[in-house]
């Protein structure tokens, strides 16, 4: 707790007609969490003011609130400032005495890789006798426990606070999924990271950035947010992929020394003599003179890039190649992330998270290169998002399999029907079905599977939910596929 003349005193400007200086027990942006002695934050969303809720804060014993603008017929301190969430960044940090200084800080942007990447380090760290937490899009996870979020990188008041609790948990490294909205939005003001890690960058969410240029700048600006000065002690360090086309772009946006790593370049750590199989993956790790051996229980091109990623996140944390190494042969796999669904059916059935173009292009041509029979694929494509990869992705599954189910995903508050139509537009010849029922798709792909085929159910992955409208249902791809083959396990035995 803090009283809110020290907390505003962190705000380079600022308008307080108050001398009032009340103590501050809490921080709530939403006014139906604010209690007595609460300082709400009145924050201007794409659909809800937070100023319109200011009565409401005033009413459950707000002790301040923070607004943009002039708040008539409010009694208690109202602090004006040009931007709240910006202030809001500032205040937390504050209101929990910077947390992020008592923390090794590695945030993961890109694309696609991000939730791997950051459980590969937490398990390369948990492996050193390190204590590390993981901020995701699963989950808020430290010692022991899963804390939900509603967005893969929180709010800055949900940060600082996990971050605070994470700290007095005796968490020493924090492994943090940072999305480009997250970065735009200014979530992530306020936390000091000590390595950046870029993994990739394909297209996702232009239909919030509108180009890639403007994706690529939003990612950017972690790497512009490192420190700028050269000196002893705490440096910290960029993480980037050589590889990706976008290198140059993340490169010139950070002064921090930069670790490359890749598989093509010449990268400060990188992967050779790769083989892949179904079981796995295999290859040379070097660094400098240093060569390990590593065998992965991870599979695909896109998992030895999330291996190095980590590797070099870790590595800049001061982790040996050699513990690395040993890390990464052990790793069973992430939730959702090339999970194999196995109740002893003669196919195969791989649930994967791949929601954009490059991830389901990554995934099939994983999975072509130890296919023994025909593969097929249960893809959708998520409402209020990005809409010009729907055909491409329909194109993509179509060109990479031998036969396509075209689905719902979350189809949120858009027709499914109209998504499954902008998809179809991709699609150039017939072998493929549309079926709006993801639980009906999945029933009839498993119904119709031959021996040795590979059924890839793309886009939900870890998920357990199916957003309908502004209602999340259960849904998990993973036991919808278990009852279809019990089902028609039961349905074989039935015909005999």
């Amino acid at each position: 707790m803090k009283r809110l003349q020290s907390l505003i005193s962190c705000l380079p400007s600022y308008k307080n007609e108050s001398n009032e200086n009340p103590l501050i027990k809490d921080l709530h942006m939403d006014s139906r969490e604010v209690s007595e002695g609460s300082l709400f934050f009145c924050i201007s969303g794409f659909t809800v003011d937070g100023h319109d809720f200011a009565d409401q804060a005033a009413n459950s014993g707000a002790a301040a609130i923070i607004a943009e603008r002039e708040l008539k017929y409010i009694n208690i301190p109202v602090i004006i400032v040009r931007s709240s969430k910006r202030a809001m960044a500032l205040i937390s940090a504050c209101f929990y005495d910077y947390p992020t200084n008592k923390l090794q800080l590695i945030g993961v942007t890109g694309t696609n890789g991000k939730t791997t990447t950051t459980h590969l380090i937490e398990k390369i760290l948990l492996d050193n006798n390190r204590k590390p937490g993981i901020i995701g899009t699963m989950y808020m996870k430290y010692d022991g426990k899963e804390i939900p979020v509603q967005n893969t990188t929180p709010e800055s008041l949900v940060l600082q606070k996990g971050f605070s609790e994470m700290a007095k948990s005796g968490v020493d490294t924090v492994a943090m999924e940072v999305s480009s909205h997250a970065l735009e939005m200014g979530r992530v003001h306020g936390t000091d990271f000590d390595v950046a890690v870029f993994t990739n960058l394909s297209q996702d969410h232009l239909d919030y950035h509108g180009t890639m240029e403007r994706y690529a700048h939003a990612k950017g600006l972690l790497f512009a947010q490192l420190g700028n000065g050269y000196g002893e002690g705490k440096q910290p360090v960029a993480v980037i992929n050589i590889d990706d086309p976008y290198f140059n772009e993340i490169e010139i946006m950070t002064a921090a020394p930069i670790i490359t790593f890749g598989i093509k370049k010449n990268a400060d750590i990188r992967a050779e003599h790769v083989s892949i199989n179904e079981q796995g993956t295999s290859f040379t790790m070097t660094m400098g003179n240093q060569s390990v051996p590593v065998t992965m229980k991870l599979t695909g091109t896109f998992s030895v890039y999330n291996a190095l990623a980590a590797a070099a996140a870790c590595y800049a944390s001061d982790v040996p190649l050699e513990s690395i190494a040993k890390s990464l042969e052990t790793l069973e796999g992430v939730s959702g992330r090339f999970e194999r669904v196995e109740i002893n059916q003669p196919f195969h059935i791989i649930v994967d998270y791949a929601h954009t173009p490059d991830s389901l292009e990554n995934v099939l041509n994983t999975i072509k290169e130890f296919a023994k029979g025909k593969i097929s694929v249960v893809v959708g494509c998520g409402g209020d998002r990005d809409k010009t990869k729907r055909p491409i992705m329909a194109n993509i599954a179509e060109k990479l399999s031998d036969y396509v189910y075209l689905t719902s995903d979350n189809p949120r508050t858009e027709d499914p029907i109209e998504i499954l139509k902008q998809m179809e537009e991709g699609m150039e010849g017939s072998n493929y079905t549309v079926i709006e029922s993801r639980r009906d798709a999945i029933f009839e792909a498993v119904r119709r599977a031959e021996r040795d085929e590979i059924i890839l159910i793309a886009g939900k992955g870890h998920e357990t939910y199916q957003t309908i409208g502004t209602v999340n249902h259960h849904f998990d791809d993973r036991l919808v596929a278990k009852d279809a083959v019990e089902e028609c396990r039961k349905w074989e035995q039935e015909k005999e």
